[in-house]
């Protein structure tokens, strides 16, 4: 398996491999809106704002994850969004994705990422360090239909302490439909 960063040459197959895995998993109206959210995110969030690693076997990919930025203007961390993230169907339950998520987190380590959030199943994200949070400890850019799935991990070895503000979150994730 080889981990690669960027998306640029990959956009259809990357609006292919979202919309199949969210259709499969969640039906054809998910997969139309997470493949419709991969693309908004690829055309409109600056190069800064965002950033996406893939799993590749041979020439084939096979996972991708995004993590765009979330900007908290009460602090100076750095924080990202994992979302979203997707496995091939017929290659999932291989550990691909948590070492697709492995590599994406440390290689935000190194571009001095501090904290990384994300929205899903605590039963998949605590296996790649993930721990569920409330909203008193980081509000969500946007309401949360399932608060249970509200999580995060911090990239540095300080404290883990709360990120006071409501925080703004690149545009593409910015419709209560993902949330």
């Amino acid at each position: 398996m080889n981990y690669a960063s960027g998306y640029q040459g990959q956009e259809a197959d990357l609006y292919d491999l979202f919309s199949t895995t969210f259709t499969v998993s969640e039906g054809a109206d998910e997969g139309r809106v997470i493949g419709n959210f991969v693309q908004d995110l690829m055309k409109t969030t600056p190069e800064r704002d965002l950033f996406c690693f893939s799993a590749h076997d041979n020439d084939y990919l096979v996972g991708s994850v995004f993590f765009s930025s979330l900007k908290y203007r009460q602090d100076d961390r750095t924080v990202f969004i994992l979302s979203p993230m997707a496995v091939k169907p017929d290659r999932q339950k291989n550990g691909i994705g948590q070492k697709l998520i492995i590599y994406g987190l440390e290689e935000l380590r190194k571009k001095g990422v501090d904290i990384v959030v994300t929205y899903g199943d605590i039963n998949f994200y605590s296996k790649v360090g993930f721990q569920q949070i409330s909203e008193e400890f980081a509000q969500a850019p946007l309401k949360l239909s399932y608060p249970e799935g509200w999580l995060a991990q911090s990239l540095t070895k300080q404290n883990f302490k709360t990120i006071p503000g409501s925080p703004t979150c690149v545009d593409a994730l910015n419709k209560p439909e993902l949330w």
